[in-house]
């Protein structure tokens, strides 16, 4: 089992705020554990009981609507931590994690992280800081979804993507995204998501091989992201 306190992971998110002798507790008591591609990290209604410090791979986490369809409403990578705001709230997750591909997370049980949130002020405060920035950007996906076109939101998702993960040796966005996620992701039907996502490559927006994504004119997706 890797150490909390030697885990370079841990600078990206808020466990960087604990002491050595709190990371040394936690390394005690968490679970190690490898969640192949396709398989739930947790569901809808699930009491998750603690939180995910993501080791490695991605993870799609999305929300059923009423007619059924999966809307995604993160992607959650390398460094994250998901499963804290089930923790603070004291409720079941009303949304679902999938793994997008194979990946390695930790679980830390709930009592753990809350004896720290009680007894660490600069955790408590960086988890906030976390969680109230991801508030922000599920605003921001109200708006978008309210106020933008399907084209408007391919382009800004396709921005994201650029911006939030690294590359591959050949210039790929090193996340593998189904044409379905691509469509859950900017509320559309896969049809239509594959019908946009030609169209750029038409234009010379985007280069596309299989699920591998090439962003070939960064500005022209900006600028049709804003709806210029």
């Amino acid at each position: 089992m890797s150490k909390c306190e030697q885990c370079i992971i841990r600078e990206f998110n808020s466990l960087k705020a604990l002491t050595k002798d709190e990371l040394i507790r936690i390394t005690g008591c968490k679970t190690s554990k490898k969640i192949k591609k396709g398989e739930v990290l947790f569901d809808e209604g699930e009491y998750i009981n603690g939180v995910f410090c993501i080791k490695d791979g991605v993870c799609k986490v999305s929300k059923m609507s009423d007619n059924g369809r999966d809307q995604i409403i993160h992607l959650i990578k390398k460094g994250d931590i998901i499963g804290e705001r089930s923790l603070i709230n004291n409720e079941a997750s009303n949304l679902k994690a999938i793994a997008v591909n194979d990946m390695e997370v930790c679980f830390i049980p709930k009592e753990e992280i809350i004896r720290d949130l009680e007894s660490n002020t600069d955790f408590s405060l960086d988890l906030l800081r976390k969680m109230a920035n991801s508030l922000k950007k599920a605003d921001d996906v109200i708006v978008d979804m309210a106020q933008k076109t399907v084209k408007q939101r391919l382009a800004a998702t396709l921005l994201f993507l650029e911006t939030k993960f690294d590359k591959n040796d050949n210039g790929s966005i090193k996340v593998n995204l189904s044409r379905e996620d691509i469509a859950n992701i900017i509320g559309t039907a896969t049809e239509s998501a594959i019908r946009l996502l030609s169209e750029f490559k038409k234009k010379k927006l985007i280069d596309l091989k299989g699920k591998e994504v090439f962003i070939t004119d960064i500005k022209a997706l900006k600028d049709l992201s804003e709806g210029f």
